[in-house]
């Protein structure tokens, strides 16, 4: 397995199991050597635990770009997150331009909107720009919601391979993996568009709702394919990992405001990087 320099660049929420709190160590456990990039940091995630005290870290990040760019600091891979504010997306974008390295490659999970709606303090302006920064990325992660705002197309709650193909060309990205698409409400899984080819994967799903499962598979999938896996087989081996995870939560009874309890599957992860 191949191991790469990641960038990750996403918001810090101090409680709930999310966004950099869990991509660090699953990128981590993946193999690679990983930095990041805090956009904002929340004192909690901004569903369930009411209106979190929020900092927008845009000016550090146009800094922090300016001195990796004069050390001559670059990365192989740059993956996104939510990052909170048009501000801190075109610092994003800036910061691709400048210091990822010749070859390298970027992910974007627009990480703005789920069940239907929009993030809380999040509107359409900021969707447009979202929008924008995935389009230039490599690849881009969205969910149902996601893929649906950013088509412009009615969200579908159920989708067989078919409909999932039409979604995701409609966004006109080669390389989509959207997450969250069942045939029916008792299955989900990940729809994947690799140059033009559209294949599903399915499992069973997991009762109950837990917060940051979306992040929990954009790491384990960024770790896989920066590894050299293909797109399908990062997408479910992600999937696959994220299915165990919440499994886990929902034996502990955790609820899942708190976010999921990966912690003790990843080995189940690392065995799975390492099979084949």
């Amino acid at each position: 397995m191949t191991n790469r320099r990641i960038l990750t660049v996403q918001d810090i929420s101090c409680v709930g199991q999310c966004s950099m709190a869990v991509a660090l160590p699953v990128l981590a456990a993946c193999g690679h050597a990983v930095s990041i990039l805090p956009a904002s940091v929340l004192s909690t995630h901004t569903g369930g635990f009411g209106t979190p005290a929020r900092r927008d870290l845009a000016d550090f990040m146009e800094e922090a770009g300016r001195h990796w760019r004069s050390a001559g600091i670059c990365f192989d891979v740059i993956c996104t997150g939510y990052l909170g504010s048009i501000r801190a997306i075109q610092a994003c974008a800036d910061l691709i331009g400048e210091v990822l390295a010749p070859g390298g490659m970027t992910i974007a999970d627009p990480a703005m909107a789920d069940h239907g709606r929009l993030y809380s303090g999040l509107d359409g302006k900021y969707a447009g720009a979202m929008m924008e920064l995935c389009r230039q990325a490599d690849v881009m992660l969205p969910n149902t919601t996601e893929a649906a705002m950013l088509a412009g197309m009615p969200l579908r709650e159920t989708m067989d391979e078919g409909e999932a193909a039409l979604l995701l060309n409609r966004l006109g990205g080669r390389n989509v993996v959207m997450t969250g698409v069942g045939r029916s409400p008792a299955e989900t899984g990940v729809a994947v568009n690799a140059d033009g080819k559209v294949r599903a994967y399915f499992h069973r799903k997991v009762d109950g709702s837990y917060h940051g499962t979306g992040d929990l598979f954009a790491a384990a999938f960024t770790g896989a394919l920066a590894g050299g896996r293909t797109l399908y087989d990062a997408a479910r081996i992600a999937a696959d990992f994220t299915c165990r995870c919440a499994e886990n939560t929902f034996r502990q009874r955790n609820g899942g405001w708190y976010g999921v309890r990966y912690e003790t599957e990843l080995p189940f992860l690392m065995q799975m990087l390492q099979s084949d």
